[in-house]
């Protein structure tokens, strides 16, 4: 079995300094776990790679269209929508090896790999760089788009599959917190990834650019064969039976999620908050670059504070949840710290002050992090029985839908706006670019208006009376309320 000489030192730290430590059991011991989530890191370093580090050099330093930027960020979103698929097919997988999380995992590293090998050779052909003229035109953007849309299918996959065999190693109550443990290695991994990308890109090059991506590809199948080594326990009589166990349809599954009380409304409220927080995500770097005059570096240092600030509102949620706190007054709460962190980037670049574009940085990653515990608590505790696959993965699949679909109109919203506010001169060029990123942040802002509005009305339905059958007595409502409050603290 492999061993990480650092995760036994964790035991000997007090658990009230180690959130999530509550979770680890006599059979799943902390470092299991730990080891496990090393896959939410190799996805956290992707993520920087698309969404912060890539999309800043390819707009400034490439000189690429941030719309065509923002498309290309934005492909991942067309595989997006097969995780409930994804979740659903491994809840109920049969493997001669008697695995059914593992394949799936496997498979996303090797596609998430490929992309990556790829992604630098094909973003220097796009850019014109090297020998690229010898190249017909069309090949740059074919090979970036195939490129991104690798990483976004092996990462979509190795997610939902991974967070799965997560909740399948631990009991049905704890699930919700262990689930949020890997949420928080996926923070760690995008600020350690954030500042390390940063550091190497300091001095910009095509070159290094080729090295740290291809390091990130080898980086990616490491972690993902030590999370995955000797996890998921081999069941080889599910693939036995004679005859097999009938596996349900998606369909029938999917309409028994759909038709759970407030389920719609829930997955309406994960849609509009991840448009508001995920418009920023393409255009917070080349805002610091373009109107603040941030080198690379620095820019990138601007993903790892958004990190950091949702790992403190990750671990302010799990502190309100854990003390009996409702997921949804929880969903509802990352929603209106959104509002004024949006507004401290528009001003900053007013006042052209980089601390508050980094406080409102931190206020969004803050924001994003209360409202993503509160929407994926609120999910895994409607979860149907043994259907917890399918229900990260309509989580996963919503929320990748909504940020990859916001990636796309932050880019192209730009534009847009910076197009038509544009005239002769260099002044009102600088003045139409950053009225192209302020106009976009409003309308995140206006988008988080819509969430609170909509999520007040599902935070009164996340009632107790789902788990209430009609004419239950009063013993059992009070069990029910006793086990919603646990689910809460979970």
């Amino acid at each position: 079995m492999i061993r990480l000489r650092w995760l036994p030192r964790w035991s000997r730290v007090p658990t009230r300094f180690l959130p999530f430590a509550d979770v680890a059991t006599a059979e799943v011991p902390l470092g299991r776990l730990l080891r496990l989530s090393l896959f939410q890191v190799s996805v956290g370093m992707a993520l920087v790679l698309l969404v912060g580090t890539l999309n800043r050099v390819m707009i400034v330093e490439m000189g690429v269209s941030a719309a065509l930027v923002a498309l290309m960020v934005a492909l991942p979103v067309l595989y997006a929508p097969t995780r409930a698929l994804i979740g659903f097919r491994s809840d109920h997988h049969r493997s001669a090896l008697g695995w059914r999380r593992v394949p799936y995992i496997w498979i996303g590293s090797l596609i998430q790999f490929g992309g990556l090998a790829m992604m630098p050779f094909a973003l220097l052909v796009l850019s014109g760089g090297g020998n690229a003229a010898q190249w017909p035109s069309w090949l740059g953007p074919a090979g970036a788009a195939l490129a991104f849309l690798l990483v976004g299918a092996g990462l979509h996959t190795t997610q939902t599959a991974g967070l799965a065999l997560a909740t399948d190693l631990t009991r049905k109550e704890m699930q919700p917190r262990v689930v949020g443990l890997m949420y928080v290695m996926l923070l760690l991994g995008t600020m350690i990834s954030a500042f390390a990308f940063g550091g190497f890109l300091r001095d910009y090059s095509p070159g290094r650019l080729v090295q740290v991506i291809q390091a990130a590809a080898v980086m990616t199948l490491l972690l993902n064969g030590i999370s995955l080594w000797k996890q998921e326990v081999r069941r080889p009589r599910r693939s036995q039976c004679v005859p097999p166990e009938p596996a349900p349809e998606f369909a029938e599954a999917w309409r028994t999620y759909l038709a759970a009380p407030g389920a719609l409304r829930r997955l309406v409220v994960i849609a509009l908050g991840t448009l508001g927080f995920g418009m920023q995500d393409v255009l917070l770097e080349p805002y610091g670059g373009q109107v603040l005059g941030l080198g690379v570096g620095a820019t990138t240092w601007l993903t790892a504070t958004v990190a950091a600030g949702g790992l403190l509102g990750f671990g302010y949620a799990s502190h309100v949840l854990g003390r009996g706190g409702h997921a949804m007054r929880m969903t509802l709460t990352g929603a209106w710290l959104g509002v004024p962190a949006f507004a401290a980037v528009i001003l900053a670049a007013t006042t052209q002050s980089v601390p508050l574009l980094i406080a409102g940085a931190f206020a969004i990653g803050a924001g994003a992090g209360v409202f993503g515990h509160g929407t994926l608590t609120a999910t895994m505790q409607s979860a149907p029985p043994d259907e917890s696959g399918l229900a990260l993965g309509v989580w996963g699949a919503v929320q990748a839908t909504a940020a990859g679909v916001a990636m796309a109109l932050g880019g192209i919203g730009r534009d847009l706006v910076q197009w038509l506010a544009s005239s002769p001169g260099p002044g009102a060029r600088m003045s139409a670019t950053t009225m192209g990123y302020a106009v976009v942040f409003a309308a995140e802002l206006l988008l988080l208006l819509a969430t609170v509005a909509v999520a007040r009305d599902a935070a009164r339905s996340f009632n107790v009376h789902r788990l209430v059958p009609h004419g239950a007595s009063q013993s059992a409502a009070a069990a029910a309320h006793a086990s919603l409050r646990s689910g809460a603290a979970e």
